[in-house]
């Protein structure tokens, strides 16, 4: 990460190129992420409800604890990694402060609030569900904006050591 605060991306088109790989990838795992919300959910609150509280009439169980305990533990340490990297990233960008204070914690807060508004649907009541729709599409819009600020710096970058080789 010291290239982006030394001045060395401008340098290193291998390594703007993994980092660029790197938010390609990404970019794959929030499409996935989306994929399978709508998979297994939608954006009504019924469609949520049914997901974690279940549904008689369509034979459809509620999530188990033991299930959602699982679920939270694997996803409170990747969700947490991703968050770290990708604003890690961002840190390193040119873009003002208050852009990377305001993103960083957007991310932090819904990468959070996303995982634990199921549990709210399930064990508090069931009206969190709108809760936990507007905390996925938080979360969404602010790890592509991450994508997107990185990506950006790192072409911008490349961009700019064009016009002065040029000139």
């Amino acid at each position: 990460m010291r290239y982006f605060v030394s001045g060395e991306q401008q340098r290193k088109l291998l390594l703007n190129a993994l980092v660029l790989m790197f938010l390609a990838y990404i970019l794959l795992l929030w499409v996935s992420n989306a994929m399978m919300y709508f998979h297994r959910m939608g954006l009504t609150a019924e469609s949520v409800m049914t997901y974690y509280c279940g549904n008689e009439d369509q034979f459809i169980p509620a999530k188990s604890y033991d299930g959602m305990l699982e679920v939270l533990h694997f996803h409170l340490f990747s969700m947490g990694m991703l968050a770290v990297t990708l604003t890690h990233l961002m840190l390193m960008t040119e873009f003002s402060t208050r852009l990377k204070i305001w993103l960083s914690g957007l991310t932090f807060f819904s990468a959070i609030t996303e995982e634990l508004a199921g549990w709210l649907v399930r064990f508090v009541h069931p009206l969190f569900a709108y809760f936990k729709i507007g905390m996925f599409i938080t979360l969404e819009l602010s790890l592509f904006m991450l994508i997107v600020t990185v990506a950006l710096s790192l072409v911008r970058a490349r961009i700019q050591i064009k016009i002065n080789v040029q000139n």
